[in-house]
């Protein structure tokens, strides 16, 4: 039987309304639901204005998706969550200055994050993409689910990646050689953080490819069967914890600066991204200087001769420091398939994918397929 036409507006419509009762949740209740580090990047107002551009486009894609008899259901779904978000209140909720608290959730991060990404990486994978792919492809909701634990947990990631590498950083500082890459200017000193990162970071992924207990966990993420801007999300949580710490404790005991280690930041979360995403524009020698998606896609190839190759995030030159480089010349070949090469290992969803590295390599029936 085909499968029923599915509505851009109806879908649009499902995700900005559910989006918009949980902005309108942050607004009840900041201390809790709001990250104190995110605040630091927009203000109020900017929220609030979002806010309403996100009720009135629910309403708007989901009356019209209802009116041409396309996923009434989804659509309603939309319509009613920013009905719900209104009656609770909309872009109205008032609350006093926030206060501190030990640990919060970042649901506005989570909120913000998705609304930005999907608005840039869909379009441009409508577009540019190499394969015809839908954004609601199989498996899109474990990544979705991925996604949310990622960024609503991001205090308690932070807290553990500090407490694990604080104590060593401490005891390895070196004073003269932080003095020294402190004086140099941050660009310069972001450069040399990217390829220390980018090392340490291609090392401990050459582990968890070559060590089996280690590989259980980094199994989800290549269990993928479909690569687009959302799939990089797919991580387990130890992995998450495991992979920042190795990634930071280079950077502290070295002692770049602050503003240094913040571009890189931002730099890795925007790389992660775009290195998943499926896009098929020829960068031509850009590939060879930067790890892009065709470069990236080629490590997720569910192919015999690519699976212990390509471990960089940013620069390639790692890989071709490490002997790890391989990528064909012809610009116009990309993997034919991509997931584990033994599919039956990682089953589905995210709560069972996350005890399948604690089962002894388990075989599972309902696997990524």
């Amino acid at each position: 039987m085909a499968r029923p036409h599915r509505s851009f507006f109806a879908y649009s419509s499902a995700l900005l309304g559910l989006l918009s009762l949980l902005a309108v949740a942050c607004f009840h209740f900041p201390e809790l639901l709001t990250s104190r580090e995110f605040r630091a990047v927009y203000n109020e107002q900017f929220a609030r204005h979002l806010l309403l551009v996100g009720l009135a486009a629910a309403f708007v894609m989901g009356t019209m998706a209802i009116l041409r008899d396309r996923n009434k259901r989804i659509a309603t779904i939309g319509v009613g969550s920013a009905t719900l978000a209104v009656l609770l209140g909309g872009t109205n909720v008032q609350f006093d200055s926030i206060g501190q608290t030990p640990y919060s959730l970042g649901l506005d991060w989570f909120v913000l994050s998705l609304f930005f990404s999907a608005l840039v990486f869909v379009p441009l994978e409508r577009y540019l993409g190499k394969r015809a792919l839908s954004p609601l492809r199989s498996g899109w909701r474990t990544d979705v689910a991925y996604f949310f634990m990622s960024h609503v947990l991001v205090q308690f990631i932070l807290i553990l990646v500090t407490a694990s590498t604080s104590t060593i950083a401490g005891l390895a500082v070196f004073p003269s050689l932080k003095a020294t890459i402190q004086s140099l200017p941050v660009w310069a000193q972001f450069l040399i953080a990217v390829f220390v990162a980018d090392m340490a970071q291609a090392l401990l992924h050459r582990a968890y490819h070559n060590i089996p207990w280690l590989w259980r966990f980094h199994a989800v993420h290549h269990s993928s069967r479909h690569m687009d801007w959302l799939a990089g999300s797919r991580i387990h949580f130890v992995e998450i914890v495991m992979t920042r710490s190795a990634v930071l404790l280079p950077l502290l005991v070295l002692g770049f600066s602050t503003p240094a280690v913040n571009a890189y930041v931002i730099l890795v979360g925007l790389q992660a991204v775009v290195a998943h995403a499926n896009l098929g524009i020829r960068f031509g020698w850009l590939e060879y200087l930067l790890v892009l998606p065709r470069y990236h896609h080629w490590h997720h190839a569910r192919q015999q001769d690519y699976i212990d190759v390509n471990y960089a995030i940013h620069l390639p030159l790692v890989d071709m420091l490490m002997g790890t480089f391989k990528l064909p010349r012809d610009q116009k070949e990309w993997p034919r398939e991509y997931g584990v090469m033994k599919l039956e290992t990682v089953p589905k969803g995210i709560v069972k994918q996350h005890l399948m590295p604690f089962q002894g390599g388990r075989r599972f029936d309902d696997y990524v397929d």
